[in-house]
């Protein structure tokens, strides 16, 4: 099997490359959800949103009002027409907003209710379940939950948190929903743990990863699974993002235990498992790399990018880029 890999992994890594699109904007973007081959949100600073639904030939972008100000760091999608973001920001500057008309006029759903609170991720696994993810409050992880498409959000006790951990925001890849489990992803001196709930958040799992978390700027960025076996995990110390130490796990027991891989080639913020090419793509502030395994990974483009969904990344300065072959 090793062999099968190393014989086609360069062939992979070789085909693969970011094509930019012409987005527009010059936002920092850090949101992402791609709804199909042609339709695919955008979200950023500035209240920056984007949508595209033609595979990225052309896009529409504004500013989400009443927003405007807000630094959209987490987006999902559901059609042409129906999408809810997500702000990351000290107590109030954290928000949520739905629009089912395109873009054309956003709503308010949710205000940050903790003054010290901050949110990081939002995940749904369909238009009516979703979770919330925010930093700790009170020495436990803020969670909240929406089983009617974000009308309304139930909290629940999120697991304790060790002293000097934290998540990151980077990228909306700490928070995921998988089936009905909650998978969480932390970083900072006390983390780069992995947490588990199987019964909406209200019991969780807690386990150690060997990613790196020395630093306060260190930890886990980016969480996917391929199946209820297989997971991923990437992070590093984003100030070295040339540093490829302790920067990937994997899991190959649902989360039970969790080993170090070799690479990626840097600091990595996120990463997803592509179907269509049956590999784990992860990307960050100094490239992208490859694995078919998840344990040997090879580096095939070298520009910044935050966060990806299906074949899309995004990135600083309105970067925008769909993956070709």
């Amino acid at each position: 099997m090793r062999i099968l890999t190393a014989l086609l992994l360069p062939a992979l890594c070789c085909a693969q490359r970011w094509i930019p699109q012409p987005s527009g904007v010059t936002a920092s973007l850090r949101g992402v959800a791609a709804v199909s081959r042609k339709i695919v949100w955008a979200s950023g600073s500035g209240g920056t949103w984007l949508r595209s639904v033609d595979g990225g030939a052309t896009w529409a972008s504004g500013k989400v009002r009443g927003g405007e100000m807000l630094d959209f760091r987490a987006i999902q999608a559901f059609s042409a027409r129906d999408a809810i973001v997500m702000s990351s920001g000290g107590g109030p500057l954290s928000k949520i907003f739905s629009t089912r008309d395109g873009g054309s006029s956003w709503q308010l759903l949710f205000d940050n209710p903790d003054p010290k609170g901050f949110f990081d991720g939002l995940a749904f696994r369909d238009r009516q379940h979703g979770v919330l993810l925010g930093d700790p409050v009170g020495g436990r992880f803020t969670v909240f939950v929406t089983n009617d498409g974000g009308k309304t959000w139930l909290r629940r006790e999120g697991p304790a948190t060790n002293p000097g951990e934290a998540s990151f925001a980077a990228s909306n890849s700490t928070v995921r929903l998988v089936g009905g489990d909650i998978w969480i992803a932390s970083g900072g001196t006390g983390g780069a743990r992995v947490f588990h709930s199987r019964d909406q958040g209200k019991t969780w799992d807690a386990r150690q990863t060997p990613i790196r978390h020395d630093l306060e700027t260190a930890g886990i960025f980016g969480l996917t699974w391929r199946s209820g076996r297989y997971g991923i995990a990437v992070g590093g110390d984003y100030k070295k993002d040339q540093d490829r130490s302790r920067n990937s796990a994997i899991t190959v027991d649902g989360g039970a235990t969790w080993t170090s891989a070799e690479g990626p080639a840097g600091f990595r913020s996120s990463v997803v498992y592509n179907k269509d090419l049956k590999a784990w793509i992860a990307t960050g502030t100094s490239g992208s790399d490859i694995s078919v395994d998840g344990l040997s990974w090879r580096k095939f483009d070298g520009a910044p990018y935050n966060a990806i969904s299906g074949p899309w990344a995004v990135g600083p300065q309105g970067a925008i880029a769909r993956l070709t072959r």
